[in-house]
This record gives C-alpha cells, structure tokens and sequence, in this order.
C-alpha cells in the first residue's frame, strides 16, 4: 500500500458531527475560567499564604524551612505543589489552549478540522493538562515532622474553620483553579475518545476505500501501459526499401506521376472534344483517341506511368517509340 492509499483510508469525517461545536462552547466557557483563575493567582497571590496556613495547622511544611536550607547551604527544593513552576506552567497551558480553541473553530469551519489532527491536539492537551493535575495535587514531604502525604490542605480539606476568614477566598479560588483543571483534562480526553472513534473505519468507509484503491491501481495500470507503449518501437520504424531502388518495384506511384497522370486525362478530355473525326491511332493496347494538335502545329508531350520507354505519337498518327 502506498502512502496515497495509506492516506485515502484514513476517515475524514466525524462520525458525531453534531457533539463539536456543543463541546467548543463547553470547552471556551471552561477556557475563560481558567485564564481567569490562573491569572489572578500569578504570580504569587496566595500560594506562600496557603503554603503558611498549612505549616500554621501542621498540615505541610513551612515556608520558612527553604530560607534556612539556604542560609545553611543545605541543598534543598521547593515542593511541587507550593512552587512557582506550578502557576506559571497553569496560565501557559491555559493561554495554548484558548489559542488552540480558535485555531480549531476556524479549520472546523472551513472543513479541514480531521479526526486525525483532532486526536493529536487533544492527546497532547490532555497530556499537558494530566500533568498540571499532577502538580497541583502532589505531595509536601520535605519536613519529616509536618509531612504531607498526599493533596494540599485546600484541596482534601474544607474552607471554613479552622481557616482564617481572610484566607478562605483564595482557598476557594485554589480549589476552582484545581477543578477547572480537571474539567479541561475531561474535556479534552472526551474529544480525544471521539476523534478515535471516528477513526474506526465503517463498512461504507472500508468500501470506498477499497472502491479508491481500485481505481488507484487501475489509473496505475493505465499509466504503466502509456510509458510501455512510449517506449515501445513504433511501426513505421522499419520502413522498407524505397521503390525503384534495388530489390524495390520498378514502376513506383510517386507524387510527380499522380500528376502526370491526371494531366493527362484532362489532356485527352479535350481532344476527345475538339478532334472528333480526324482519325484514330493505334497504341499498345486499346485504341485511344488522336492527340489534339497545338496551335504552332506542334504535338504535345504525353507522359506515360512507365518509367522506362517513352512513347511519343508522329504527325501522321503512329505511335513512335524513343
């Protein structure tokens, strides 16, 4: 199978064409949300204050504990859920995914938004998504005696006491960033499922595409014979010997004795029609009629289809050969 073949099998169309744009809109709503809450939370807003909160309650680690691993030079790193590459990493996924949104509004709109090219958006998406999820919910053991096993406390716990109250908005605004994450991941991991399934070819899809392969193979073959019959010899290559030369035919029919022969028919027309009664002479052969004599008194030239002797026709009407 050749790479037209490979890529005249592979479904162009969705099999659910009416789910896209409902899941575009789903999809730019959450979209929004998300920019929104990824931006207010850049670049520091409430991370370090949910960060305290918890080291406050016991729940993870302190803040502090990295400004002491430095003073001390004591190698140490940030953990995942409470560090910058966190929020940074959310408005840039957030800010290709909008991108992405209408890029594909606009190649849906002009048809060439394929199962194919969908399930590869959205598998990267969901893989990128799949990690924030991953970050945002990861564990603090860095201090063994406030580890953190599992999520942050924002996420596992509630908002209310024994949080402070001027903490429990942006409490609620971690856990709306968290969920909208999650949605997203859903979101495109249902248009992934559903770009797949497209790609499952049906029996008609299987037909046409054996139907077009045929007619590929067909166009082939037909090309094949053209450059066959290309290279082949012609007919006329071998042309045989000129007549009149050696081997050839004696008296060949040439251009030049087609003409003689018509000019003389025409000849003999007319003095069929003017010398009527003056005689007849004899050739070899059949009688033929007297040559019509020119105005000088002269006799005019017949030219015969032999090439070899002439015959010429004398004043009193024999035939005189030269």
């Amino acid at each position: 199978m050749g790479i037209k073949d490979f890529c005249g099998a592979i479904p162009r169309k969705w099999k659910t064409p009416r789910a896209i744009i409902p899941l575009f809109v789903v999809e730019l709503c959450i979209e929004i949300a998300a920019l929104a809450l990824y931006g207010i939370a850049q670049p520091d807003l409430y991370r370090t204050r949910l960060w305290q909160e918890g080291s406050d309650h016991g729940w993870n680690s302190s803040p502090s504990e990295i400004i002491y691993a430095y003073a001390n030079y004591r190698p140490i790193s940030t953990p995942l859920p409470w560090s910058q590459f966190v929020t940074s990493f959310n408005v840039i996924i957030s800010v290709v995914a909008l991108f992405l949104l209408l890029v594909k509004g606009i190649m849906y709109i002009c048809h060439i938004f394929h199962p194919l090219l969908s399930a590869i958006i959205h598998a990267a998406l969901v893989a990128l998504f799949a990690v924030s999820i991953h970050a945002q919910a990861a564990s603090d053991m860095s201090d063994p005696d406030q580890p953190q096993p599992g999520p942050p406390w924002y996420i596992t716990r509630g908002c209310g006491a024994p949080v402070r109250p001027s903490l429990r908005g942006y409490c609620q605004q971690a856990k709306a960033s968290f969920a909208v994450t999650i949605m997203l991941c859903v979101l495109f991991a249902a248009f992934l499922a559903l770009s797949l399934y497209s790609l499952v070819p049906s029996r008609a899809s299987s037909a046409f595409s054996r139907s077009s392969s045929g007619k590929y193979a067909l166009s082939a073959a037909s090309e094949a014979d053209a450059e066959s019959a290309h290279e082949r010899p012609w007919e006329m290559n071998q042309v045989p010997a000129t007549p009149g030369t050696t081997g050839g035919m004696k008296s060949p029919m040439t251009p030049r004795t087609t003409a003689f022969n018509t000019l003389s028919g025409s000849m003999g027309e007319r003095a069929k029609g003017k010398g009527k009664g003056k005689g007849k002479w004899k050739g070899k052969g059949k009688e033929k009629e007297p040559m019509a004599r020119r105005p000088d008194g002269k006799l005019p030239l017949r030219h015969h289809i032999s090439m070899g002797d002439e015959t010429y026709q004398s004043p009193a009407g024999e035939a005189v050969r030269s």
